[in-house]
Order: structure tokens, then sequence, then C-alpha cells
């Protein structure tokens, strides 16, 4: 068992198996350590997320160290049966490779067993394992660019089915009718950690399958024009967001959230809202909202002018970090940022939402949450008023960075730092890389003269991984993940952004460059 650095919040316990893995995960639940926030299994990792202000990691470590790995029963599991036409792009090809017949591969698929070891990479999708793998097969070389929802698909030791459409690189065996993840449901995912799965040929044996309930559908926005605020224009992407989502990882979601939690805090405070409350996350200004009832607003976050204009025809300008008293009529601008690229607007009382999950942000990767703002939106307001007294003296918490920029990004190497060579490490570190236009709230990709080469070349299994990862797939560029990343990740992740420099990662604007600063070398606990 490796202990191994994450971030200042996380570490990665290492195991030799999967049944090893399952067994610890369920022995530390089971220890119920209350300083652990999260746990993240994977196929031979746990990525643990705990409290730094009340333990330490080595002293973490030393905890996990005295817990017994023995055999535990899981929670008590469903026995699901998922029905599969086996018609899949590459079931021939997957025969191929295990030299037997298509209608060969269709029986081992269908005879085995399967238990759901973790969930990952998207909502509801769960990798299945066998006790005896029998249908072993790469990844496919080149990944797929889109791969239909329902898709059944093999990697590796694991089978799985993609439960949206989204990129991917397994090898596609069939596909089924059934959701394996729908919000409408009271649990969304279909598959949880611990059942077991039976496939069935729907040509061999038509299968009658029992759904989860359904619950009442979710109306995100409401769309009463009476009062409110009126989106005239919603700009280049608008969307709610506050703390984020902690606790659905058996379901395969992340937190997501503000990328700029030091700016949602100060907006809110400036209206008197509770510093977590939900708000407007505007990326690049163009926001217009008119006014249908007087309220309270206030915007932080990128350094831009809001403006409005007054039934009279009047103009007033504001700067960021103001409480600004807006009248039923008026026409609010959030303007075009000069330094950083993320603003926050929120209004006294807070939005009309419901939650999804237990949160009101927009996770883009996902697709959960209340979604993205559109033209001709009205924006409820709650009249439940528990605002309590406003905070004038709010400013923002680092200095916003520009496009000419070279920003300074402190890290802690790991968990995978010894993949790479020694020159490699150098690289990350001396080298500036320049922020791409593919970025977003998923990740930054960079850019650098020179890729980052690894020593160790076989494939890893997928593990989990944290916001401000710095992930480096096979073309040596490396990818920063923000908070909507996948929740785990199959290339090797050689360090992690401190997570005091998160708000400032999510405010670099494309083509500013970064400079990696370590403050750990990169050793076991």
């Amino acid at each position: 068992m490796r202990f191994l650095p994450v971030n200042l919040s996380h570490i990665l316990v290492e195991l030799t198996s999967l049944k090893e893995t399952l067994a610890f995960y369920e022995a530390i639940k089971q220890a119920n350590i209350a300083e652990i926030e999260d746990i993240v299994p994977a196929a031979k990792t746990l990525l643990i997320q705990y409290v730094p202000w009340l333990i330490t990691a080595k002293e973490l470590v030393a905890i996990l160290r005295n817990i017994e790995i023995k055999a535990i029963a899981m929670r008590q599991s469903h026995l699901l049966t998922i029905p599969v036409h086996y018609q899949g792009e590459d079931l021939h090809e997957v025969a191929e490779l295990l030299g037997i017949t298509a209608t060969e591969v269709i029986r081992r698929h269908t005879e085995q067993t399967y238990q759901v070891a973790f969930t990952g990479f998207a909502p509801g999708f769960a990798y299945l394992i066998a006790d005896k793998t029998e249908l072993y097969v790469p990844r496919r070389k080149t990944p797929r660019t889109r791969i239909p929802a329902g898709s059944v698909g093999l990697a590796g030791e694991f089978s799985g089915v993609y439960p949206q459409q989204s990129p991917g690189g397994w090898q596609l065996i069939g596909t089924t009718e059934i959701k394996m993840w729908d919000l409408s449901r009271e649990q969304p995912a279909f598959l949880l950690p611990g059942d077991t799965v039976q496939f069935v040929d729907v040509q061999k044996a038509p299968v009658t399958v029992s759904l989860p309930e359904k619950k009442q559908s979710i109306n995100a926005l409401s769309f009463n024009k009476d009062k409110g605020l009126y989106v005239i224009s919603a700009g280049l992407q608008t969307l709610f967001q506050d703390e984020g989502r902690l606790g659905a990882a058996s379901m395969g979601v992340s937190a997501s959230g503000a990328l700029d939690k030091c700016a949602l805090h100060a907006a809110n405070r400036l209206v008197g809202n509770p510093p977590s409350l939900a708000a407007l996350e505007i990326t690049q200004g163009g926001l217009i909202l008119k006014a249908q009832q007087d309220c309270v607003i206030a915007l932080s976050g990128a350094d831009c002018t809001i403006s409005l204009k007054q039934t009279t025809g009047d103009i007033a300008f504001f700067s960021t970090y103001q409480t600004i008293d807006v009248r039923s009529g008026d026409e609010i601008t959030v303007g075009i940022p000069t330094a950083g690229i993320r603003s926050y607007l929120a209004v006294r009382g807070g939005f009309e939402l419901s939650p999804v999950l237990g949160s009101y942000a927009f996770d883009t990767l996902a697709q959960i949450g209340p979604r993205a703002l559109q033209n001709g939106d009205v924006l409820h307001l709650n009249d439940d008023n528990a605002s309590t007294g406003i905070i004038s003296q709010e400013q923002p918490s680092f200095s916003l960075p520009k496009q000419e920029d070279i920003v300074t990004l402190d890290i802690v190497l790991g968990p995978r730092t010894d993949w790479f060579t020694e020159d490699a490490i150098k690289t990350l570190t001396s080298q500036l890389w320049q922020v791409t236009p593919q970025s977003n709230r998923i990740g930054l990709r960079l850019l650098g003269d020179k890729s980052l080469e690894r020593q160790q070349q076989q494939e890893l299994s997928s593990e989990g991984t944290c916001i401000g990862a710095i992930q480096v797939p096979i073309n040596g560029q490396p990818v920063l993940f923000l908070h909507d990343h996948p929740l785990t990740g199959g290339y090797p992740v050689i360090g992690a952004v401190a997570e005091y420099h998160l708000s400032l990662a999510g405010q670099i604007p494309i083509n500013a460059k970064i400079r990696f600063n370590p403050i750990t070398l990169f050793q076991e606990y």
C-alpha cells in the first residue's frame, strides 16, 4: 500500500488490486473518520479528501495504516438486468482481437455476472468487473469524438455503458435502451457501487426491466414574466453557480461550483447574503438584464464596468465590488473585462431555483443543474428575504490576470510525478505554459515549447482526480483540471494546484502564460 500526495486536502492510496481497493474503501467508511469529507474509489486507488485544518496528511495516513483490510460485506446489492442489442461497431474487431467469433463474444458477455466496482468519467458511468475476466481488450488507439448514449463497451477488464453522448475510447459491442442516468428518477444513477449486473441478448430473450421510480420533473428556471430580471442578452456563457455539490461521487458526479469562490463570496456579502448562495457566473461579460422589480445587486470578480440605464434614459456607471440599488425598468449591462474573465452577479435574497443533487451549480461536463441562461429568460428572485447587513468594503482577493501576463501558480507534486523523467519535471516548473482557446470550465489546455516525457509508458488504470490536477495526456501537453473535470481519469497527474490558487486559476484568460511553482518535493507519506 502506498500513500501519495495530491494537493493540500487530498491524498491518493494505491493498492494492489480492485478487490483490495474495494475492501479498504468499505473499511474506511466503517471506521467513520470525521475528518474525511469524500472518497473516490477507482481500479487500484482511493482518492481521499480530508479537512486540512482538522488533520494533517501524515496524521491521516497514520490512522489509515492501522485499519485492517479484510473481507467486509458490501452494502446490500441489487441484481439488475441490462438488455443489449449486440450490434456494436467494434464487435467483430473485438472477436478478432480475442481470436474467437462474434457469437462467442456475446455468449461470454451474457454468461458473466458483473459487479459495479466504481463510478467515474461521467455521471452514471459504472465500471463493471466480473470474477473471471474472459473479454480483456485494450482501448481503441484513437478515441471516438462522439459515442451515443446507451453504448455498451469493453476496456481492459471492464464493461460499461455510456450514460450520455460523449467522446471515448472503449470498444463498442452493443447498445441498450435503459437510461443509465436520469435526473427525473428518485435515484438518478441506474447503477451504484456494489450492484450486480447481468447482460441479456434481447434477440434471444426479450426482457422486462423494472426502472427506478420517477419523481416530479425539475423546472430550473421560471418563465412568469411579471417580476424578476428579464434576460435581454445572456452573453457568451452565464451560469448559476454556488459552492458545488459534494458527496455525489458514488454516482460519478464531481463538485463543480464557482471557479472563483472568493469573488462569489464577496458578491454575496456585498448584498447581505450568506457567502455561499447561488449567483450568476458571467464569462467575458456581455450580460444584459432588464429589472422588472426593485432589487439590490453587486458584481465581483473580473475587472469590468457595469452600467445602469434608467427609464429616464440616463446611464450610470459602476465598478465592481459596489452595492447597486436597481429600480424596476432599469437596464443592467455587464461590460467586457479588462482583467480576469469571470464575473459574479449576486442579488439580495438570491434567485428562486430548484436544487439538483443538493446544489444550484451547473456542471458543463455532466450537464447537471439549472441550465445556462438564454435570451428571453426571466430570473425570479426570492421573496423570502433572510439577508443580513451589507458589507461594503469588499475587494478582489488577488491581482486579476490579463492576456499578456505571466501567472504563477503554486503546485504540489504528485501523485504520479515519478512516472515522468527528471527532465520533464524540470520542464514543468521552468517552462512557461500558454493557455489555449480550447480551455473551458472543464480545464485549461496548455501549450509549451517542450512536452513532458514519461519514463513509465504503461497504461494507467483509471483513478480519481481533483480540481487543480495537472493531467498529462500522451502528447505531453498538460491539462489543468478546473471545477467541471471528470471524476476519474486514465492519464497520469504530475502535480496539482494548491487550493489557495484555484480561484486565481479560474480567472486566467486565453493566451496568458502560467508558471508552475512547486511548494513541495515529491515523496510518499
